[in-house]
Parts: C-alpha cells; sequence; structure tokens
C-alpha cells in the first residue's frame, strides 16, 4: 500500500497537525470536521505549549516562528493558594519556562491558515464508518453523502466515531467534573478577583475541590471550578437556570476567601458544566489495517496540561512516519501506534498522580511539596 491519499476525522488541534505536517511532505490529506465553520464553536481558553512535545510538533508543522507570534508574555506565572486566600507558592513568568502560553482559538487558527483552501471540509459529521476490507473504509455523513478512503484517522476526540473500528473502549466519567466561568474586563470590573489571580494561572485548592483560572487576552479570567462529585450529584443541578446553578456551585465553597468566590458568583457568562471523562489508562489495541487514531480519541484523560500537547505530538510523529515510509504504511502506522501508546499511558498515570495532589486529602501541600521539588532541582 501506498500513501497516496489521508482522510481525517476532525478538525482538533492533532488532527491539524497531521494534515499540516503531511502537507509539507506532499502527501494528499482531506479534513472533515463536524462543526460548521471555524468560528461556530468557542475553542476553550489557554494552552502550555510544551517544550519537549507540543513545540517539537510544531517545528515539524514548519510553524515555529508563528507560533512564537501567538505567545502571551508572563502568562506562566503561576499561584497556589489555601480556600482562605492564603498564598503558598507564587511562581513568577521571567520568560525562562518551557511552556509558553496561547490562546487554543489563535493557535488552531494558525494551524487552519497553512493549509490550502479546500482540505478541511466542514459541516461534515460522521454517522457512520464502515469497514470494505483490505484496510479500506466508507464514510457516511449526517446529510446522506460518503467518502471511501485507504487510510483512515480518528482525530475525532472523547466520543470517536472512528476509534470502535479498533477498541471496545468507551470513555467513563472520572468521578470530577469542571464548572466553567468566565469574567470580562477583570482589572476594571473585577478587580479583586483579577489581583488574587494575577498575572499567569492560579489553583485554589481543598481534598475533593478547587478553583482554577487563568488570565486570557484583554484580563478575561477563565475559571474552571472543579468538584469530585458523582454524576448524579451535578444531575440535581438544572444547569439551564443559570443562578440556581450558580449558587449550588458556590455553596460547595462556603467559608472560602471572597476574591476566589467572585470567579463563581460573578460570571459574566452562564455557568457551563464539564463532566471528565477518561479511557483506561493503558488502552490499547491490536493493528487494523487502514486506520488509527491521534488525541484524545486514542488516549483520552482529564485535562491535566498534557492533551493537546501529545495530540499534536501524535499527528506530527503519525506524519512524519507516513512521508518517511511511503510504501509501507502498515509498518509505519504499527510504528506510530508502539510509541504513541506508551506516551499516552505515561501521560494519564501523571496526570492521575497530579490530581491526586491537587484534590486528594493533602491538598493543596502536596502539590505545593512537588512544585517546590521540581524547582529544586531544576526541572
Amino acid at each position: 500500500m501506498t500513501t497516496t491519499h489521508v482522510t481525517i476525522i476532525g478538525a482538533g488541534l492533532g488532527g491539524l497537525v497531521l494534515a499540516r505536517v503531511l502537507h509539507v511532505h506532499g502527501v494528499g490529506v482531506t479534513v472533515y470536521e463536524a462543526e460548521p465553520s471555524p468560528t461556530s464553536r468557542a475553542q476553550g481558553g489557554m494552552l502550555d505549549i510544551h517544550a519537549e512535545n507540543g513545540q517539537p510538533a510544531l517545528e515539524a508543522a514548519g510553524l515555529t516562528e508563528p507560533f512564537r507570534a501567538l505567545v502571551l508574555e508572563g502568562r506562566e506565572a503561576m499561584r497556589v493558594l489555601e480556600p482562605d486566600g492564603t498564598v503558598l507558592l507564587d511562581v513568577a513568568d521571567e520568560g525562562e519556562g518551557g511552556r509558553p502560553e496561547v490562546q487554543r482559538a489563535e493557535l488552531r487558527r494558525l494551524l487552519l491558515d497553512s493549509l490550502p483552501a479546500g482540505v478541511v471540509r466542514w459541516d461534515h459529521k460522521v454517522s457512520a464508518v464502515r469497514p470494505l476490507g483490505g484496510g479500506r473504509h466508507e464514510i457516511v455523513f449526517a446529510d446522506g453523502t460518503s467518502v471511501t478512503t485507504e487510510l483512515l484517522v480518528g482525530a475525532d476526540g472523547a466520543w470517536s466515531r472512528v476509534r470502535p473500528l479498533l477498541s471496545d473502549a468507551t470513555p467513563e466519567y472520572s468521578g470530577r467534573s469542571f464548572v466553567e466561568t468566565w469574567l470580562h474586563d477583570g482589572d476594571t470590573r473585577h478587580p479583586a478577583a483579577a489581583a488574587v489571580v494575577g498575572g499567569g494561572s492560579l489553583m485554589a485548592l481543598a481534598p475533593g475541590q478547587g478553583i482554577q483560572a487563568h488570565r486570557e487576552t484583554g484580563g478575561t479570567l477563565h475559571t474552571y471550578v472543579a468538584l469530585s462529585r458523582p454524576r448524579e450529584w451535578f444531575g440535581g443541578i438544572d444547569f439551564d437556570d443559570p443562578a440556581a446553578a450558580t449558587a449550588a456551585v458556590a455553596r460547595e465553597f462556603e467559608g472560602w476567601a471572597p476574591e476566589l468566590t467572585a470567579l463563581i458568583t460573578d460570571s459574566d457568562t452562564d455557568p457551563v458544566l464539564r463532566p471528565l471523562h477518561t479511557l483506561p489508562i493503558g488502552h490499547r489495541w491490536d493493528r487494523v489495517s487502514g486506520v488509527t487514531l491521534v488525541g484524545d480519541a486514542a488516549h483520552l484523560a482529564p485535562p491535566n496540561g498534557e492533551g493537546a500537547n501529545i495530540a499534536m505530538e501524535d499527528g506530527a510523529e503519525l506524519g512524519q512516519a507516513l512521508a518517511a515510509h511511503p510504501d509501507d504504511v502498515e509498518a509505519a502506522l504499527a510504528a506510530y501506534e508502539e510509541a504513541m501508546f506508551v506516551r499516552g499511558e505515561a501521560a494519564a498515570a501523571d496526570g492521575s498522580e497530579l490530581y491526586e495532589l491537587m484534590f486528594g486529602d493533602d491538598a493543596p501541600r502536596g502539590l505545593v511539596a512537588m512544585f517546590t521539588a521540581s524547582q529544586e532541582q531544576g526541572v
């Protein structure tokens, strides 16, 4: 089998890095995305792009310089607080860190703009994927149209339509959810909350819960309120009633410093529930001809700072493998998957340990001890 054209399902960061690397190497590629347009949905907040995986992926895509132009200076600053507002750790951004911060939407736009017109096909929601034999697959879209491909890549996230071709695994609720809020023009309209967040990120933590916020462009304060609660607990909150939902979430933080709880109660947007799901740590499958996965479709884990980075690494590694071995695609896919399985398992295991430090019985002291030890070791 010779690499003649690659079909990617999903225009997230992993799928777009893959498409860009293939394009750089002259390999034909089409990306099908369910969203109707590039701007139809908010793309989330800040991403720290890591020197060991995300940045090399963008380098492989030939986008290092334009990526650097997107970096928001000072956003690597970090604070860890007790619920009463006591500062336990305050790390300044002195411009020497290896994890510069960018807005996810701007990074996605950079990747989209790096591809020729027509490579990404919008408003193509997949309704079914069928094996045709010999490594070929048919993709059926919600509008009744379909395409066939000899090389299919699922970059379609947690609820991947492509994954069932390879694995019976399905995402399971992790036991924790985030509630997302936004405070706009923080320095002027929400000065106390803006001051406690500082110039970068904030984590105010206690066993089983926390308030995590980030300063974004224009003084926006973007917050994820974490609660370790069963799905049924959240099911008892009517998120169609924003005021009632906000009050219910805020009650779980009674007694916390008011400048922290303001990140919940003063939101300029309705609270949005984000249940966190995960695939089993070490999820893998036997090689199936003509199809593979990248990113959350392959190794979904609760957000720990690694998801976007290893998704982009997946895309870059797969693209380079296919470009380097056009006459032995199955060998390229097998080699890619073996390495991907290892890094996905390691990232998920590290994330599980991090969440225990953030929300376990010793929170936030255990997390501070870990950060302090890393600083002393120069990590």
